[in-house]
């Protein structure tokens, strides 16, 4: 962890406006390292692994470095009052399950369609907060109804449609709102990077107690298994994390959360040309329809201080 005090201070410290560039390139750089997750999960089936076996790995070895790093470079280390350790591992057990129906999910549909009905998350987020008295208006309605009109078009004119794999997602997408409603309620108080180790680490424990009813697989003893659980553990998820809060430290929250829709985009750019994905034209402007939905409905979760949606781990 020689690191650390870098790590630190660029957490630690606001930026001033001449290195707001950086703040771009860290959030960029988190972006992408996000949008390769469900692509890179997606080769791991090829080499015998299953997704819950995937998370149990990643999430212990993401959230061992994670809790060393806040360890070395928070002065409170991984201390956090007991409501919101008790909201930390809420959201993370509600993530953790959507999660574990995300990963399944790949299994049964192409990476780019289900990436972009995960999208569709800031919609139910936004309805979420209308039960806490968000105001909903009739641009909600035309948001909803672009967010379904797309999602009707990438999964329903082909008749082709795996039932399973959607209920799947759409528990992943309910989860995903959860969580970032439980966030605006209950954790905003507290240091992201504390919340975010014991949210990852709630998941862990949710993935672990699956994978225990599982019968406790094993990743095959081959050099490809693990070079994919490490690449997932150690950029998808700690490297990514660490991006993301440095970049909301420089640039804010709602100037990130309006890159969400760039990251569906990439993720479903990746399932294309690395493994050969096709979306017929329909298709695509259901997609279309989806991404304009998500960044209209990001920016109106931004005025409520709100992110826009949680990234598959």
């Amino acid at each position: 962890m020689a690191n650390s005090s870098l790590i630190d201070t660029a957490l630690a410290t606001p930026a001033p406006r001449r290195t707001a560039w950086f703040g771009w390139a860290i959030s960029v750089a988190s972006l992408f390292a996000f949008s390769v997750a469900p692509p890179i999960a997606k080769v791991s089936y090829a080499y015998g692994l299953d997704p819950t076996t995937t998370l149990v790995v990643r999430f212990a070895i993401s959230a061992l470095l994670l809790g060393l790093t806040i360890l070395f470079t928070v002065p409170s280390g991984l201390r956090l009052p007991r409501r919101g350790l008790i909201f930390a591992l809420l959201a993370g057990l509600i993530n953790g399950i959507g999660n574990l129906t995300y990963f399944w999910a790949l299994t049964r549909m192409s990476t780019s369609v289900s990436t972009m009905l995960f999208s569709l998350s800031p919609l139910a987020t936004l309805g979420m907060l209308a039960l806490r008295g968000e105001r909903y208006t009739y641009r909600q309605i035309i948001r909803l109804a672009l967010g379904l009109g797309g999602a009707y078009l990438l999964i329903g004119p082909s008749g082709g449609a795996d039932v399973i794999g959607i209920l799947l997602i759409g528990i992943a997408v309910l989860g995903s709102a959860a969580l970032m409603s439980l966030m605006q309620w209950y954790l905003l108080d507290y240091d992201a990077r504390v919340v975010t180790f014991y949210i990852i680490v709630a998941m862990g424990g949710v993935s672990a107690v699956f994978w225990a009813f599982q019968g406790v697989q094993w990743p095959p003893p081959i050099w490809q298994s693990w070079a994919v659980i490490l690449s997932l553990a150690l950029i998808c998820t700690y490297f990514a994390r660490l991006a993301l809060l440095v970049g909301v430290q420089h640039i804010g929250s709602s100037q990130l959360s309006l890159l969400s829709p760039v990251e569906t985009a990439l993720t479903v750019i990746w399932s294309v040309i690395f493994l050969s994905e096709q979306l017929t034209l329909i298709q695509w402007l259901g997609s279309a329809l989806i991404l304009i939905s998500a960044l209209l409905a990001a920016h109106r979760l931004n005025r409520a201080n709100v992110p826009a949606t949680a990234h598959p781990e």
